[in-house]
């Protein structure tokens, strides 16, 4: 007897935990936290970045691919900011369901309409994106719009678990337009602001804000900046009332120091996506951070 229930024991060890919950895997931590929300309890995210990394060039490792070979839902950017390694990851894993274009695909650009669409799509201006710039996520009323599509697709890819993913979804939209509005209220100061980026990272979070571009340190995007191209926008912005350079986590110090010391402007670290947990309180403390550190320019 004690042999049966031991037995059975071990069964449900191997085969509960294992098999249950919806399986995410997302590219992004701010999709992944996004997913979390919606999900709770009821999903398992994977995160296959984060905010340290340059999410255009991440190698397509085995371990990436084993997950993904696991997941029952993808959840990309999109806009080709994976395409160096997602396809790679999507293809070798040999899960069909999650290949562009199935339902276990979910992009998150797909649900937004994309900023700084190029007029036209040539190497020779750089890392161009043809269907727009895919930094989606550093506008809070994006996660609304892309949170709203996530949740359908979670409950049509696992419809028992339907009505958590709607309930959870209710819940959080009303918290997160309460913190919109907070945060609209703080930053009104910085509104009319210029800045410099180093990477064309930041429209959507200029565009949220008010903020005006002054230069941007890459020539072309994915160019590194050289000292004759440095040297004329320290020209260019002399003279300018200007709050911060800021670059990604990701980017290199030194155009950037280099601008600074020679132009008298902060260089700022301002993140590109969730640096903390990957859940609310992540995303929460994502942009009191962002809002906090332009703010203390101001000072």
């Amino acid at each position: 007897m004690i042999r049966r229930i031991l037995f059975a024991l071990l069964c449900l060890g191997l085969t509960g935990p294992a098999s249950a919950g919806l399986k995410v895997f997302a590219t992004l931590p701010e999709w992944g936290a996004l997913a979390q929300v919606i999900g709770g309890d009821a999903v398992t995210v994977f995160v296959a970045t984060h905010a340290r990394q340059d999410p255009h060039h991440i190698e397509a490792r085995p371990s990436l691919i084993a997950r993904a070979r696991q997941a029952d839902l993808v959840v990309a950017n999109g806009a080709e900011l994976e395409i160096g390694w997602l396809p790679a990851v999507l293809s070798s894993a040999g899960n069909p369901v999650i290949q562009p274009g199935q339902p276990g695909y979910f992009e998150a650009a797909a649900q937004v309409a994309l900023l700084e669409v190029p007029v036209r799509v040539d190497r020779a201006d750089g890392d161009v994106h043809p269907a727009g710039n895919p930094h989606i996520g550093l506008d809070p009323r994006v996660m609304l719009t892309v949170g709203a599509a996530l949740q359908q697709r979670m409950a049509a890819r696992d419809p028992a678990q339907a009505a958590v993913y709607e309930a959870n979804w209710a819940a959080f939209r009303t918290r997160w337009q309460a913190a919109i509005a907070r945060w609209a209220e703080r930053a009104a100061p910085l509104r009319g602001e210029a800045i410099v980026v180093h990477h064309t990272a930041y429209p959507y979070f200029t565009h949220w804000l008010g903020l005006s571009r002054a230069g941007t340190l890459e020539p072309k995007p994915g160019v590194a900046p050289g000292s004759a191209h440095l040297a004329a926008l320290r020209d260019a912005l002399a003279g300018q009332r200007v709050l911060a350079i800021v670059r990604p986590p990701y980017a290199s110090e030194g155009p950037g120091q280099w601008l600074a010391e020679h132009s008298g402007i902060p260089l700022l670290r301002l993140p590109v996506s969730v640096e903390t947990s990957a859940d609310e309180a992540g995303l929460t403390a994502w942009f009191d951070e962002l809002i906090d550190r332009l703010l203390a320019q101001r000072r």
